[in-house]
């Protein structure tokens, strides 16, 4: 859409720049925003759809953890399964051996020779032995004699009156580190006379058939371990059980519990799948396990938090519609608002518009601006031409009073040359003062910048020379400072202070004087706080200087038009009148230059309302 240039400038302003918003409003800004509602509105809109998503997140995590343990379970049970048959094997020919040991424990040589045998038969057995309550084994497969009645695994066994399982990492016998099988044996009366011991390498266990598949991608960890918690064997080697063992669980508490499978942090800090089987019921157990991430790699997003990625998906949904939103809608608003405040605040400049890719509904709202753009300027442009020429015509109207006093003035000052008395040439005199400082002030009305106010500091100086030339001549001067703020007055308040500067400065005139050098005289207004303003009129006095005849017969018209008009200014007067010095101070409240607005403007509907009717 195209525009008609402007035809007025862009209004100044004299308004200070705003102060820096603090972080706090700018953001009470944002969520003020168009933008900012309607992202909240979606958010809460497609904020059921994260709960499902999160949910159906979880369900496809658990479900998969879920397969993760059931498939360790089975490769526990799968991987346990030799070393089962070996512990089994164990276990059947302890309890064989302590049922038939007791006739030969008397013969050595018959005894060892039984336990041979046994040996033979399972050639994974490092040492079987009978183990009499002394310690001092005399009958084991291996023909060697040893005391083990000093070591403390020795009497846990022999004190034990069950199936025991012990670990020694370093045993005497066999040389290395064995899992060990102690079966209690009693004489025909029922009174322990030693333990049968059966022991297995860890090696040997290790190598089982159908042991655990040690693989890359998921490493599986098996471990042994006794109703007490002690680990008895362990496929990644027993010194690094330690790192797999779950943090938050002991071994001795999930003896008891049963087949059962599980997900925990390890104390090496890695997250793993545990699995534990029963082996022997209330007797031996087995712990397997591999690493959690691993096990449920499903998916690029597999090891990601379940509530992570339907978040991400919503806030980038949110994104999206934002974005989308200030695209199509935000954008356009914007700018079709930096347009309006812009015209709003003064500026006449109206540019081009581009909305042809916005919606309709915005294209209408730009179209119907710039149509009401077009009005406003085409109506504005022709009340500036009215007010122009009433504005010419009221400057005629002052300058043509402005003549007319002044012609008055000349017709008071012929008939004062005819007057016979000092007293008729003294009353001419001070009437032709005050016609002329009326035609001053019309003079400044007409000539000043303002129409609705007036700038006090183009008006009152203008007076004060006016006055000043007319109450000094080659035998008298005066000195006068004259100091006025830049004060914009209303016509209302511009004439009676003009008319009350013109009496005071005339009553000052008539007594001025001084001891020394010529008379002085001070003139001041002053902007105070609270649209307070102050008129100060001071001049020196001489009390021993002859008085003139004017000031002698003062008549107080003078002082009776100063009150007058300081009541027009709804002012304060204060004179202070001492012996070297007369000061007269007026204090007044300036009016809003609004008031007179208001009234001008009131004129000039008037004055539409006229010329229309009349058209």
């Amino acid at each position: 859409m195209n525009s008609e240039p402007a035809k007025a400038a862009e209004t100044e302003t004299d308004d200070p720049m705003p102060p820096p918003r603090s972080r706090r409003g700018i953001l009470v800004t944002f969520l003020d925003g168009l933008g900012a509602r309607l992202a909240v509105m979606l958010a809460v809109a497609l904020f059921p759809l994260l709960l499902i998503a999160i949910l159906q997140s979880a369900s496809v995590v658990r479900e998969a953890q879920a397969r993760s343990e059931a498939a360790l379970m089975g490769e526990t049970m799968r991987a346990v399964a030799g070393e089962t048959r070996v512990i089994q094997h164990a276990q059947d020919a302890a309890r064989v051996l302590a049922n038939t040991v007791q006739p030969l424990v008397v013969n050595s040589d018959a005894c060892a020779a039984w336990m041979k045998q046994i040996a033979g038969a399972f050639p994974y057995f490092s040492l079987v032995a009978f183990i009499p309550d002394s310690g001092k084994m005399t009958c084991s497969n291996t023909g060697k004699a040893y005391d083990f009645s000093g070591e403390d695994i020795f009497k846990r066994i022999s004190d034990s009156k069950t199936m025991t399982f012990f670990v020694n990492r370093d045993a005497p016998v066999s040389g290395t580190s064995v899992l060990g099988i102690a079966e209690p044996v009693y004489n025909n009366r029922g009174i322990h006379i030693g333990v049968i011991s059966i022991s297995i390498p860890h090696t040997q266990l290790s190598l089982a058939e159908d042991g655990p598949k040690v693989a890359a991608d998921r490493p599986l960890v098996i471990m042994t371990f006794d109703n007490e918690g002690t680990i008895l064997t362990s496929s990644d080697g027993l010194g690094n059980t330690q790192a797999h063992l779950p943090a938050d669980r002991s071994l001795k508490l999930l003896a008891g519990a049963g087949a059962v499978t599980f997900s925990g942090m390890s104390n090496s800090g890695n997250d793993r799948v545990y699995s534990v089987v029963e082996l022997v019921p209330d007797e031996l157990y087995a712990l397997g396990s591999w690493p959690a991430q691993e096990a449920s790699a499903l998916s690029p997003f597999a090891d990601v938090s379940p509530i992570l990625f339907p978040a991400l998906m919503w806030a980038a949904s949110l994104l999206v519609a934002y974005f989308a939103m200030r695209k199509l809608v935000i954008g356009h608003v914007r700018k079709l608002s930096r347009a309006i405040t812009s015209f709003a605040t003064g500026s006449r400049i109206v540019g081009t518009f581009e909305f042809a890719a916005a919606p309709r509904e915005i294209r209408d709202l730009a179209e119907a601006y710039d149509r009401m753009t077009e009005t406003i300027l085409h109506d504005e442009a022709e009340l500036e031409d009215m007010v122009h020429h009433k504005e010419v015509l009221l400057r005629e109207v002052h300058h043509r009073v402005k003549n007319n006093l002044q012609l008055i003035a000349s017709i008071i000052n012929m008939q004062m040359r005819q007057a016979r008395t000092p007293e008729a040439k003294g009353l001419m005199k001070s009437l032709q003062e005050r016609v002329i400082s009326l035609a001053t002030i019309h003079r400044g009305l007409y000539q000043t910048s303002g129409l609705t106010d007036i700038r006090a500091r183009e008006l009152l100086p203008d007076i004060v020379r006016q006055i000043t030339r007319l109450a000094t001549g080659p035998g008298r001067h005066i000195a006068v400072d004259c100091h006025v703020d830049d004060i914009h007055l209303t016509p209302d308040q511009a004439v009676p202070l003009s008319l009350l500067l013109t009496e005071a400065m005339t009553n000052a005139m008539k007594y001025a004087s001084a001891r020394d050098g010529a008379p002085k005289l001070e003139i001041s207004l002053r902007a105070l706080e609270g649209m307070q303003a102050r008129l100060h009129v001071t001049n020196t006095v001489d009390p021993d200087a002859p008085r003139s005849d004017a000031a002698v017969d003062g008549t107080g018209l003078g002082s009776q038009l100063v009150n007058a008009f300081v009541q027009q200014l709804s002012g304060q007067l204060t004179i202070d009148a001492q012996e070297t010095e007369y000061s007269l101070q007026a204090d007044f409240v300036l009016r809003p230059l609004v008031e007179s607005e208001l009234r001008h403007e009131e004129r000039l509907k008037s004055q539409q309302r006229e010329t229309v009717s009349r058209g």
